[in-house]
C-alpha cells in the first residue's frame, strides 16, 4: 500500500516512537494527525505534514473526534499507529505494601483499552474508504513490548497490558479481514526514548550491554522505519514483530 496521499493517525505522536513515526509517514507523503495530550503537544516540534490533535486515547468521544478530523481531509484514512502508553513500575508486594490496584487499572486502561479504543474507532472509518488492490483498505499497527514475553520484576501491570495487545493482534486481524484492514503489532525492546532520558550514562551502558547485537539501545527512527515497512508490505498481517536486537530480558 502506498503511503502518499493518504491520511494517518499516530497516537502518542508528540514524542518518542510516535513522533518519529509521524515524521516518517509525513516524509512519505501522508497527512499525519499526531494524537497526544496537551502537555506533550506543547513540547512537540513543528513538522511539515503533521497536525497535532489533543485527545486522550481512553476517551471514546475525543478519539472519535480525532478520527473524524483525519477522515475529513479529502484523502482516505488508511494508516493508524498506536504508540501512546505508560510504563510505571511496581511490585505486587514490596516494603511499601501491595501493588496499588488503581495504578494497575490505569496502566491497562491506557495501554490496552486505549489501543482497542483507537483501533475500533479508526477501523470503522477506514472500512468506509474505497478498496485498493486485493480489496485492501488500510492497516492498524499497535505497540506492545518485549515485556509482554519477558516481563521483569516490577512490570506486572505493564507486562499484562502489553500482553493484552499481543493477544488481540491475531483475532483483530481476523475480525477486520473482511473489511480489508490489516492488524500488526511491533514489540520493541529497549528504545532510546524520552522515558530513558533521566537515567545515567552508566545505567544506559548496562542496558545496551545486555543486547546481543547490535550492542546498543534501539532508536525511535528504527521503530518508525519498521512501521513504514509494515504499511507498505501488504502481506504482513496478524503478526507480532519483535524489534529488540535478539534481547531476552532477565528477571531484573
Amino acid at each position: 500500500m502506498r503511503i502518499t496521499d493518504t491520511a494517518a493517525i499516530v497516537t502518542g505522536g508528540a514524542s518518542g516512537l510516535g513522533a518519529a513515526t509521524a515524521q516518517a509517514l509525513a516524509a512519505k507523503g501522508a497527512r499525519v494527525f499526531a494524537v497526544d495530550l496537551a502537555a506533550a503537544i506543547g513540547k512537540a516540534p513543528q513538522v511539515s505534514g503533521v497536525t497535532y490533535v489533543e485527545a486522550d486515547v481512553t476517551d471514546p468521544e475525543q478519539v472519535a473526534s480525532a478520527v473524524d478530523q483525519a477522515a475529513s481531509t479529502g484523502v482516505p484514512l488508511r494508516v493508524v499507529v498506536n504508540c501512546a502508553g505508560i510504563g510505571p513500575s511496581a511490585r505486587i508486594l514490596s516494603k511499601r505494601g501491595r501493588h496499588d490496584l488503581d495504578l494497575f487499572r490505569k496502566v491497562v486502561e491506557i495501554n490496552l483499552v486505549g489501543t482497542f479504543n483507537v483501533l475500533t474507532l479508526a477501523a470503522e472509518a477506514i472500512a468506509k474508504t474505497d478498496p485498493l488492490a486485493d480489496d485492501a483498505r488500510g492497516v492498524v499497527i499497535n505497540t506492545a513490548s518485549v515485556a509482554a514475553f519477558d516481563g521483569q520484576i516490577g512490570q506486572v501491570a505493564y507486562s499484562a497490558s502489553k500482553g493484552g495487545v499481543v493477544g488481540l493482534t491475531l483475532p483483530a486481524a481476523r475480525d477486520l479481514a473482511s473489511q480489508g484492514i490489516r492488524v500488526v503489532t511491533i514489540a520493541p525492546g529497549i528504545i532510546d526514548t524520552p522515558m530513558l532520558a533521566t537515567i545515567s550514562e552508566e545505567f544506559r551502558a548496562g542496558l545496551a550491554a545486555g543486547v546481543p547485537f547490535p550492542k546498543r539501545l534501539g532508536r525511535p527512527d528504527e521503530y518508525a522505519q519498521l512501521a513504514v515497512d509494515i504499511v507498505e508490505h501488504d502481506y504482513l498481517n496478524g503478526e507480532v514483530i519483535r524489534l529488540d536486537g535478539a534481547l531476552r530480558m532477565a528477571p531484573r
